[in-house]
């Protein structure tokens, strides 16, 4: 279906979190020299350190389902499948043609002279080599347009996981599969259907 298994949207930053701590208030005592019959100051309580833990929050995003249900990812699917049927169909008809040379020349092969069999194998060597020619041609055609393509897709993908990204406060957007481990601390959203009506509506905006 897609072939675009490049590297990911958005690189993976995962902040750690943060620890603040509070620094313990000194004792405090009465450094003049105490009065008769009178003892130091007491002792201040001790301030407990305060932890404070600031998660990151990433988004990750079901790469797949970006391209086939996106209205975007469906016209792409539709166009390629339209470009090859297109392709496969000139290169059918052409290898029908050298198939009915091929037949031809062996039903008339007993009886020709040699110049004769010399110049039909040059004849069909000819049109073999120009079948040959034109299937390599049309096979880099299509992964031409499937390269453009896919990378108008993919750009299309990341300006959209930036933008959701900067309005919802998030460190990250990734792609899922890249996400191996994610800490308790850290706050992570499946943001794909996000993503999916944001494409659309980018493309109905045009």
């Amino acid at each position: 279906m897609f072939t675009y298994c490049k590297s990911i949207l958005i690189a993976c930053v995962v902040a750690l979190p943060s620890f603040v701590f509070a620094a313990d208030n000194p004792v405090a005592e009465n450094a003049a020299a105490p009065p008769p019959a009178t003892v130091s100051a007491p002792v201040e309580a001790a301030v407990k350190p305060a932890v404070t833990t600031q998660g990151a929050r990433i988004g990750y995003v079901d790469i797949v389902r970006l391209g086939s249900e996106s209205g975007r990812g469906k016209a792409l699917k539709s166009l390629l499948n339209t470009k090859k049927d297109s392709l496969q169909g000139k290169i059918d008809g052409k290898k029908k043609q050298i198939e009915k040379l091929k037949t031809s020349i062996e039903a008339k092969i007993a009886t020709m002279t040699p110049a004769q069999r010399e110049a039909k194998s040059k004849e069909f060597q000819k049109k073999l080599e120009e079948f040959q020619k034109f299937a390599r041609a049309s096979e880099e055609e299509f992964y031409l347009l499937q390269e453009k393509e896919t990378k108008a897709l993919y750009g299309a993908i990341e300006q959209s996981a930036v933008a959701h990204g900067k309005a919802g406060g998030f460190a990250a957007i990734v792609v899922k599969k890249e996400l191996l481990y994610i800490d308790s601390s850290v706050d992570a959203k499946d943001v794909t259907d996000d993503l999916i009506k944001a494409l659309n509506l980018a493309d109905q905006k045009k």
